[in-house]
């Protein structure tokens, strides 16, 4: 058993609860208002007693609720009419994403957070958790999952999503303190720690986006036309390699991670985004790569495009991606991406010509 303080709270899983139920929801200032002023000396110091285990998976609960904050905000410009919940994924392939459990954790409150089954939750506010900085734990380990904003306006077409939807997503997660350790971001970490809109709004799209199965295309739909989104936008652009994959939230989720323009305000926030899936029969229109058929052994691939920027996935299948990443001569270039079963022949492939 361990005595519960606010500096100690964030090193344990709170599996059970003795004490007080947590208190009436309220509704914070926005942006919240300063904490109360700390204990005097000699005051006590409030605790709980709890069963613990070592390296919980937590959140700030005060994180979250300026992320909740910021949703309000900018909702009516980004996004107007839409909800905002929060979603778990996983990171470690044996992570069980069925059974969790969810609590707010203070010095002296434990309010459960109720988890659908998409595992996805939203959070009540309440006065005593914020006065507390209390931590947002499950009953799971850091590193075993990911957490994301799940932004979603009336009148999507099912299946798809909205951008305006996916850059509010984007802002209220880097507000929340959602995204885990991500191998892009080490270089400035610096500027995410003061500036959480970095992320947002850089054109290199670092931030990630997860499809519901393993995807293979994206297509922009704005202005009365539909365009293929970049092929580099797919599986971080190989840009995240097997001994990186640890450090980023794709870990096992990379044949369904995707990078959207959100930065690019010449794609309107009504803009909206389709998926083709890996196991999809590619749509009609689809252009595949020139000399690339179904069936074709790697090899033969290999001996008519050269050697792409190989990524693989846990399940064995490959994707090549052309030009490669390390192609400094790429402007202008037709992409190509072509993607293999486990036993290395060509599923399908996918052109996109040149702007």
């Amino acid at each position: 058993m361990l005595q519960l303080t606010n500096i100690s709270r964030r090193i344990v899983l709170l599996l059970s609860f003795s004490g007080a139920a947590g208190a009436a929801a309220f509704q914070p200032p926005s942006p919240p208002s300063s904490p109360p002023a700390a204990p005097s000396a000699g005051q006590p110091v409030p605790s709980v007693a709890v069963k613990a285990t070592r390296d919980p998976v937590d959140k700030s609960y005060r994180r979250m609720l300026r992320g909740m904050d910021r949703f309000a905000r900018e909702a009516p410009a980004l996004a107007p009419g839409a909800t905002l919940r929060f979603r778990l994924l996983p990171r470690l392939p044996e992570t069980r994403m069925e059974g969790i459990e969810l609590k707010v954790v203070g010095d002296t409150l434990g309010i459960p957070v109720p988890v659908s089954a998409d595992n996805g939750f939203t959070l009540e506010r309440d006065e005593r958790a914020w006065r507390e900085d209390a931590a947002l734990v499950a009953n799971r380990r850091t590193a075993s999952m990911t957490w994301r904003a799940d932004v979603r306006s009336p009148g999507v077409p099912e299946g798809m999503r909205r951008l305006g939807d996916l850059r509010l997503e984007c802002r209220v997660g880097m507000e929340a303190g959602l995204v885990s350790n991500n191998a892009h971001l080490f270089a400035w970490l610096g500027d995410l720690l003061a500036n959480p809109d970095k992320v947002c709004d850089d054109p290199d799209g670092r931030y990630l986006f997860f499809t519901e199965r393993p995807v293979f295309a994206v297509t922009l739909h704005a202005h009365g036309s539909a365009t293929p989104a970049p092929l580099r936008f797919l599986y971080t652009g190989g840009h995240v390699r097997a001994p990186d994959l640890p450090y980023c939230d794709c870990q096992v989720l990379l044949e369904r991670s995707y990078h959207a323009p959100i930065w690019d305000r010449a794609w309107p926030d009504d803009t909206l985004l389709s998926f083709e899936y890996m196991d999809d029969p590619p749509p009609p229109g689809a252009l595949a790569v020139p000399g690339v058929a179904s069936g074709q052994p790697r090899e033969q691939v290999s001996a008519l495009l050269g050697p792409g920027t190989a990524i693989a996935f846990r399940d064995g299948r490959e994707a090549w991606l052309y030009p490669r990443t390390d192609d400094r001569r790429s402007a202008g270039k037709p992409e190509y991406l072509v993607l293999f079963d486990a036993g290395g022949r060509v599923v399908k492939s996918r052109m996109r010509p040149p702007p």
